[in-house]
């Protein structure tokens, strides 16, 4: 599988590099890197270096294209860039893995445009995934805290650390957790949401009510610069924490005094796609996960707003 990465520099909270560094990990061939000019996406190759990856670089989308080839792009630029390249990569054929959220247009055709988007996609057989990678540590979460049972789900919470301040921080962050609340609950609609915020600290408070449950929901985001960013999540009042051994960046979910590392979910995330595209089936964070938690993100926004 060929790639090509959009945005693989490691500028502000960009994951690029590390998704780059997964596909190559898990025998795709990364090749060619856009950047907003070329220059800077010479630098970004510079720095793929590390895990032996040797791409072309690029300042123009369509002239990569033409002359790379990919059977896949990855789109990890600003959310402010998502929806143009993912059009061109729909026209171009392209298996796509965009980082989260998928695109961000606050508008009133925000369904409109997402619906033509995956008609086009399905019109093509593309595969589309969303990188919200959280939901693949639930796996992990149930070993160290027992099963999920969604019928006894009634409190959900997590806290989330982005680097941001204000307002972007909802889009930073808060579409992980809608993809936790999606993947554990199932699609579900907000009801009754309460928001406390400041420049820092944003404190979301709602129901969201799927399958004729109703689970309280406590989201609280508070923006940290320094690494690693605080995270923690967890139902029904076990709440597990995240801790990060920056040395070799094994991860580790903590809950009272028991311990357990888990794989990476981005590693999972990108392993995910690739399958999907193999076996020509929906990713885990596909179509349905990605226009529910899109149109929940755009309601919560909203609201806030308006505040």
């Amino acid at each position: 599988m060929k790639i090509a990465i959009i945005g693989a520099s490691r500028n502000r909270n960009g994951i690029g590099q590390y998704i780059a560094k997964y596909f190559q990990k898990n025998h795709a061939a990364v090749t060619a890197v856009l950047g907003s000019t070329e220059k800077t996406a010479q630098r970004a190759v510079a720095g793929l270096g590390l895990y032996g990856i040797k791409a072309n670089a690029y300042g123009d989308f369509d002239r990569m294209i033409r002359l790379e080839n990919p059977n896949a792009i990855v789109i990890a630029s600003p959310v402010q860039t998502h929806y143009e390249y993912l059009i061109k990569s729909i026209d171009s054929g392209l298996n796509i893995f965009c980082e989260k959220p998928f695109f961000w247009h606050p508008t009133e055709g925000l369904p409109q445009m997402l619906d033509n988007f995956f008609k086009q996609a399905a019109h093509k057989k593309l595969t589309i995934a969303m990188n919200a990678q959280w939901p693949f540590s639930i796996p992990y979460y149930q070993k160290l805290c027992g099963p999920i049972d969604t019928q006894q789900v009634d409190t959900f919470f997590i806290h989330l650390s982005p680097m941001f301040t204000g307002k972007e921080m909802l889009i930073d962050s808060l579409p992980h957790g809608l993809s936790m609340l999606h993947f554990a609950l199932g699609a579900g609609e907000i009801h009754s949401l309460e928001t406390e915020k400041d420049v820092k600290k944003i404190s979301l408070r709602f129901s969201y009510r799927s399958n004729n449950h109703n689970c309280k929901v406590l989201i609280r985001l508070e923006s940290q610069k320094q690494q690693p960013r605080s995270f923690q999540y967890g139902f029904n009042d076990k709440i597990v924490n995240r801790v990060v051994d920056s040395d070799n960046y094994s991860i580790h979910f903590e809950y009272q005094n028991r311990n357990i590392k888990i794989a990476d979910p981005l590693e999972s995330s990108v392993k995910d796609f690739m399958a999907a595209v193999r076996e020509q089936r929906e990713p885990v964070i596909g179509k349905s996960h990605i226009v529910a938690t899109t149109l929940l993100l755009k309601k919560i926004y909203d609201q806030c707003e308006t505040e």
